[in-house]
């Protein structure tokens, strides 16, 4: 997405509500000069062996992170939901300060890189009638499940997003949140991923999102693509679990895998209950079972889509595989 788009994006988010953004997009205006401001770089990734297995236990120095080529300094290391370890300038490693007093909740908050923020995006469309109450079920066992250090918001679309249960450690006020979830009527899984994005992006700290969808989107004024690059961006990865037969819809089926495999995640085509219920499952493992790196990146004249890589150092990585986005475009400013 190039940078005139990209903060069009952003100034209807923030400032216009959605039924203006096509207008918003369409508006042509004088090329500014740009500067590059580019923040620190939350990266997650999966290490697989060929038979799809997880490969734990490598440490930071097992790994090699490029930009556009140009290595890259690892700034905080950890793997699935172990505290994190700050990366010295020496290449050694210390546990990171994961606790701090919180006076407003009188007790003590983790810090913002143990565990995961998990958004959750429910559709209940007229598109679920008649598995409704089956995928609700499915994402309260997922809930339910969840590492102990990880929050969840529970989202909910039709026409319109409805926060049902904010970002918490919380599991009964996300199963209640869930619970209240009533079937509505088109589908607008484009503009609500959008405004999830925009919620998830506030969180510091590793995030993903997953979304829980029958396919059709009959609503939305956002292209599809438009908010993939978002998500790249933003470093967030989407996981997708869809509930209809990826023969029958092959648009939706086209965009709900490059939505996950752009940004990092994965995406499942799961029609019946049991089905949904392992997508979610190979969700929490991959949750547990990832790396997150974080790193500042070294100047780079490059002001569009940096391509990030991945390489780990050993002989034997030649039979693994990393699953991780394939970059981002920096933050620009007039």
């Amino acid at each position: 997405m190039n940078p005139q788009r990209r903060e069009l994006l952003s100034r209807a988010l923030c400032s216009a509500p959605l039924l203006w953004l096509p207008r918003l997009l369409a508006q042509r205006q004088d090329r500014p000069t740009f500067r590059v401001k580019v923040d620190m770089v939350v990266l997650s990734f999966t290490v697989t062996d060929s038979k799809g297995r997880y490969i734990n236990g490598l440490r930071p120095e097992d790994f090699r992170i490029l930009e556009d080529g140009i290595p890259q300094r690892i700034n905080t290391f950890a793997e699935g939901n172990k505290p994190p370890l700050q990366i010295l300038d020496d290449g050694s490693a210390r546990p990171m300060i994961t606790a701090r007093a919180d006076p407003q909740r009188g007790g003590i908050a983790t810090d913002a890189f143990v565990g995961t923020n998990v958004f959750i995006l429910f559709d209940t469309s007229n598109y679920m009638y008649r598995g409704f109450v089956y995928a609700s079920d499915a994402i309260a066992d997922f809930v339910r499940g969840l590492d102990r250090a990880d929050s969840v918001a529970v989202y909910t679309f039709s026409r319109n997003l409805t926060r049902a249960a904010s970002l918490s450690r919380d599991r009964g006020e996300a199963l209640q949140g869930l619970r209240k979830a009533v079937a509505g009527d088109e589908a607008a899984l484009y503009n609500s991923l959008l405004l999830t994005l925009r919620d998830a992006a506030k969180v510091p700290g590793r995030k993903v999102i997953i979304v829980f969808s029958n396919g059709p989107d009959s609503a939305s004024m956002v292209a599809p693509d438009d908010v993939r690059a978002v998500a790249e961006d933003e470093g967030i990865p989407i996981y997708v679990i869809s509930t209809s037969d990826s023969n029958r819809d092959p648009i939706s089926t086209g965009v709900f895998r490059r939505l996950a495999s752009r940004t990092g995640g994965k995406s499942f085509f799961a029609r019946t209950w049991q089905k949904q219920v392992e997508a979610f499952e190979a969700i929490r493992e991959d949750l547990g079972n990832s790396y997150t790196i974080t790193y500042y990146p070294a100047p780079n004249p490059n002001e569009g889509f940096r391509r990030i890589t991945v390489e780990i150092k050993s002989d034997i990585s030649r039979k693994y595989r990393v699953t991780a986005r394939p970059g981002y475009r920096p933050r620009t400013g007039a």
